[in-house]
Parts: C-alpha cells; sequence; structure tokens
C-alpha cells in the first residue's frame, strides 16, 4: 500500500479507531491494523470523508477578478471540499460544446481539486442536449432570472427535461418562475424589498411547473437552494427522482436577524422569514433536504458595497460551509450523520462518482479534524479574491489535514500539491 492512515474513523454511520490503506488513489482497505510504505497516525482526530459541494460559482472565465478555478479550488479545499461542480453562468456561458472544452481546460490548468461541469439549457441551445453531454456532468436549468443568467422558459421546460433524460445526466433548477419575478418588480433599497420582489409565491409556482413537467421521468432532478415554507410544502412526497438543496445563508440567516450590511446577505433566492428558516433547518435534520450546497457566489468587496439596486447578488461560501456545520455538530445541533449525509454521501450518489464514504474502492478523498479545536472565521484568513464572508466572526472548526485522491493536499496551513492536480469527474 502507498501510505496507511490512522485515527477515528467514520465508518457505516458510526467511529472506529481503525486504518485505512490507499493504493492507486482508492481506498485499499479498511482494518484494524494495516501499515504501508508511509504510516500516518493521528491519534484521537477524526477522520471523516471529504465533502463535494455540487454548486459553485468559480466565476472562470470572464469575471475573474471575483475568482477563478486557482483561488476557488484553493478556498474549497482548506473547506475540507474535495470535487466540486461549477454552475455554467461564465463567459462565455457553458451553452455550446466549445465553452465547454474550454472551461475544461482552464479548470483542468487551474484546479487544486476535483471538479466538474455544468451545462446551461436554455430557448436557444435545446436541440444540442445530447451533444453538449458528451462533456458535462450534468445541466442547469434557470427557470427565473439571476447573476449572469441563462433562462429557459417554461413553455420549454417539459421538453428540455426529456431531452435531457434520453442523456441519464442529472438536470439542477434554479427554480423562481420569471413572470412571478416580474410582477414584483421593484427599485430596491434594502432586503425587505429584496423579498418583495421575490416573493415564496415564484419558488413555489417553479417547483410546481418542474413537478408537472416531470411526471413520467425518472431521470434525477435536482431543485437548489429551497429556501421557503411554500417551496417546501410543494415537495412534500415528490418522487424518488427529485432531490432537494439547502445553502448554509438559508439555514444560518432570516430577513429579522439582519440588521447591517444588508447588501453582503443580498442573494438569489432571497433570505427569508424566520419560519422558512426553521422549516429548511427541520427538513435538513429530518431527512427531507438532500443535500447542503454552498451556492458560492463570490463579488468583490467593491461590488457588494454599492447601493443596494447596483449590488449584485451572490454570497462566498465554499470555504466555510463545512466547518460551520461542524460546529453546529458539536453544539448538537446536527448529528454527523446528517451532516455526512448532506455533505459527501448523497451529492455523491447524485452525481455517481465514487466519493462521499470511508469505504473500499472508492477515491481516498479525506479530511482530518481536531474536534476540540474550534476557530472563529475570519476573512482575511479565507482563499477566495471576494476578501469577505457573511459569516465573518461565526464560530467553525476547520480540518487539519485533507487528501485527495490519496495524496495529502493540505496540512495545517500549508497546501502541498500545485494548480492542475485536479482531476475532471462526473462526465
Amino acid at each position: 500500500m502507498d501510505r496507511t492512515i490512522e485515527g477515528k474513523a467514520y465508518i457505516n454511520g458510526t467511529f472506529e479507531t481503525c486504518c485505512i490503506g490507499f493504493e492507486n488513489g482508492k481506498i485499499s482497505a479498511v482494518k484494524k491494523i494495516l501499515k504501508g510504505n508511509e504510516h500516518i497516525d493521528f491519534g484521537h482526530k477524526l477522520i471523516l470523508p471529504a465533502g463535494i459541494d455540487i454548486h459553485v460559482h468559480f466565476r472562470d472565465p470572464g469575471f475573474i477578478q471575483k475568482e477563478d478555478f486557482s483561488t476557488g479550488s484553493l478556498a474549497a479545499a482548506y473547506g475540507g471540499i474535495t470535487c466540486v461542480f461549477d454552475m455554467p453562468n461564465t463567459q462565455p456561458p457553458a451553452i455550446t460544446l466549445n465553452a465547454l472544452v474550454e472551461k475544461t481546460l482552464i479548470a483542468k490548468k487551474k484546479s487544486f481539486i476535483d471538479y466538474g461541469l455544468y451545462a446551461a439549457i436554455t430557448d436557444d441551445n435545446i436541440e444540442n442536449v445530447e451533444e453538449l453531454a458528451k462533456k458535462c456532468s450534468g445541466f442547469k436549468i434557470y427557470l427565473g432570472s439571476t447573476t449572469n443568467s441563462l433562462q429557459l422558459s417554461s413553455q420549454q421546460l417539459k421538453k428540455a427535461l426529456h431531452k435531457i433524460s434520453k442523456t441519464q445526466k442529472i438536470t439542477l433548477i434554479h427554480a423562481e418562475n420569471e413572470s412571478c419575478l416580474k410582477k414584483h418588480e421593484r427599485v430596491e433599497h434594502n432586503l425587505k424589498d429584496h423579498l418583495y420582489h421575490r416573493p415564496s409565491e415564484c419558488e413555489e409556482i417553479s417547483v410546481r411547473t418542474v413537478l408537472e413537467s416531470s411526471k413520467d421521468l425518472s431521470s434525477k432532478i435536482h431543485i437548489c437552494h429551497l429556501s421557503s415554507c411554500e417551496g417546501f410544502e410543494a415537495l412534500r412526497g415528490h418522487p424518488k427522482n427529485f432531490s432537494v438543496g439547502v445553502t448554509p445563508h438559508h439555514l444560518f440567516f432570516d430577513i429579522k436577524s439582519i440588521h447591517s450590511n444588508h447588501t453582503f446577505y443580498k442573494v438569489n433566492p432571497p433570505i427569508r422569514s424566520p419560519l422558512d428558516r426553521e422549516t429548511l433547518w427541520h427538513g435538513a435534520i429530518n431527512g427531507f433536504i438532500d443535500v447542503l450546497e454552498s451556492d458560492h457566489a463570490p463579488h468583490t468587496l467593491e461590488e457588494k458595497e454599492a447601493e443596494f439596486d447596483k449590488a449584485p447578488s451572490g454570497v462566498p461560501a465554499v470555504e466555510t460551509m463545512f466547518p460551520l456545520f461542524l460546529a453546529e455538530v458539536k453544539k448538537r445541533k446536527m448529528s454527523f450523520n446528517r451532516l455526512i449525509s448532506l455533505l459527501c454521501e448523497k451529492p455523491a450518489e447524485l452525481l455517481n462518482i465514487p466519493k462521499g464514504r470511508i469505504e473500499k474502492s472508492r477515491d481516498a478523498d479525506l479530511i482530518v479534524v481536531d474536534f476540540k479545536e474550534m476557530s472563529t472565521i475570519k476573512s482575511e484568513k479565507l482563499h477566495s479574491k471576494s476578501g469577505w464572508s457573511p459569516f465573518e466572526g461565526w464560530p467553525a472548526i476547520f480540518p487539519s489535514c485533507v487528501f485527495v485522491r490519496g495524496e495529502k493536499l493540505i496540512e495545517g496551513q500549508e497546501i502541498l500539491v500545485k494548480q492542475g492536480f485536479g482531476r475532471f469527474v462526473g462526465e
């Protein structure tokens, strides 16, 4: 074996003191005693599957003043995320085969961690689904306008979903109904105006449209960043091929808890009421929500400090997501079982990649955590280009060591591999 590590490992829902063997980037054995060419004993530290973030915006190409695959993947790695899936609303957008190929080359050159890429389906490229499927990890459909969005009209949704289903790729949905958004459009001066512009009914209408349009399909459909009680109720009893995601910002913030720096919390869909937030927590803890996704959408500090109506929507979160929820586990608000399911196991299942669990033949993507080491999130210590965090000052538990495919990626504060170490997954 190339390497063995030892510690308290999370295996099949419980912690076991054991050794994990790595060979050719895979987990080759999990036993009480193992010795490899190199053996690392982590003592009483916890060994967990590394996180998988199925929803990031690394802004590359086209908006690299905000982020690129180098800084975005580095931020992810320091936060215990070893695989990300990047959204298509870049410039040029990932809506053609050429754009996908070029974006893949950029990521291959820059990324420190493994990655996948989504293609967007719009009214203009709906006939090219089969061609795009050869080079993408899945498809993104925007049913409402958002940052650099690539909309698909609701009238074309059924056709698009049927075409995608033939490729066996997952479809991810930004569920806000465009007609509803336009009906509530207004000049925005603060988060309350933003919430008025994007009410819960827009999410509910969109979710019901997706459910209706996919009635006879069995392919995977994922509702991104669920934000409302109405959306929650619309999805109650949803078909087995549906999955539901939620973001850290929709779980940790509500419209009444934010008193300053309103532009920092401007996101689409918006931060909603305390009841919406508690409903989402209920879903995450009790199994209705399937996935934690950061929706990492960085903008520069200068951009976010503009007048509210001009400030872009989105927050950086890929580096802080796993550490924030590890702190929540320590506070006993969430169990280890739910967190690992939400951030490791279910994402791997949805994207059909051999990661997310500590078991033989899976990729050796692991993090090591000292559960006693609680720290505080400080923007100046984070690695995104954006230079700020909505979670400034929050308690978090960051990994002390990160492995990708059996290679030590991070130890302490040091990155040990070069750009381009990451590989494309999910094709």
